[in-house]
């Protein structure tokens, strides 16, 4: 078998590039050929994948979720067997399908061989594997630096978040789901694919399997006094500690195969962490569209 091994050297605090002899190693146990592939940017990342990814048997890749995003969005919906080895910041891909973040328990699931069909969303011409997110603190994600990052963790999201995006600024929602429609006002809507966001297990109940996709609308009125601002920032906080599992007045929650949001041009949506289109979105449950190395046995 000939696979690929592709990294962000960057990626978190650029831990791959010290153990890439043991993964070099552990690899061509599993696959025999391995070729290494160190790349200089998310459009060298998809470049290399979109050229080649029909050369190999196997693509092993390295980065945190913004990376997984690189993948999905060079394959473009073609199917290979992936493997996955986290190392960026947060991981929430990686907390989802309980792949271990360390380099060696990462390595074992893969070169163990089980794989699932799992799900992805597609919005418009991008993909996302489990988020897309509008609204508050969701631009601290890409707006960090990577010096930031690598300097203090997932602690430079907090601080990014904290000094942009207290205001918590309130826009018009539109979200229909083929059951249910809802218009409103609102500082925060995350449409789910996976269990963990921003490193809270946030959609506990949520499967990257199921078909289904889960959303929070945190409302708002359209134009609140400072006590309103203060029961959102509660509620974003209430969402995120205790999950979908807490029930306010101010929090919606809705789910379907496929969600489509009416909002304003200047709404930013997050994709995995990554900077996406701009105002209407709609996304759209591809089943089974990723093959992924897996822990077996687990509630993915």
């Amino acid at each position: 078998m000939n696979a690929l091994f592709i990294f962000n050297p960057n990626s978190g605090k650029g831990k791959i590039k010290k153990k890439l002899s043991y993964i070099e190693k552990v690899l061509r146990e599993k696959f025999g050929s391995v070729e290494l592939y160190e790349t200089k940017s998310p459009e060298d990342f998809e470049g290399k994948i979109k050229r080649d990814a029909e050369n190999y048997d196997a693509i092993v890749f390295s980065g945190g979720d913004g990376t997984f995003n690189n993948v999905l969005t060079a394959l473009d919906g073609r199917k290979i067997p992936l493997g996955y080895i986290p190392s960026g910041t947060v991981n929430d891909i990686a907390r989802s399908l309980k792949i271990p973040r360390r380099v060696k328990g990462a390595l074992k699931v893969i070169t163990r061989g089980h794989s699932e069909l799992l799900d992805c969303m597609k919005i418009g011409n991008r993909y996302a594997m489990y988020i897309a997110a509008a609204g508050a603190f969701t631009g601290a994600t890409y707006h960090t630096s990577q010096k930031q990052k690598r300097a203090l963790g997932a602690l430079a999201y907090a601080l990014e978040a904290v000094k942009h995006n207290l205001k918590l600024d309130v826009f018009p929602v539109e979200v229909t789901t083929p059951e249910e429609m809802v218009k409103t006002h609102a500082v925060l809507v995350l449409v789910m694919n996976g269990k963990s966001v921003a490193g809270f297990p946030i959609n506990r109940k949520g499967s990257m399997k199921d078909g289904n996709l889960e959303v929070a609308i945190i409302k708002q009125v359209e134009r609140p006094n400072l006590l309103r601002r203060i029961g959102a920032l509660f509620s974003v906080a209430s969402l995120f500690v205790f999950g979908c599992k807490i029930r306010k007045r101010d929090i919606l929650y809705m789910n379907g195969n496929r969600v489509t949001v009416k909002t304003s041009d200047g709404v930013v949506w997050d994709l995995d962490g990554e900077r996406g289109e701009s105002g209407n979105a709609e996304m759209t449950v591809l089943e089974k569209q990723v093959e992924l190395f897996v822990p077996a046995g687990k509630n993915i």
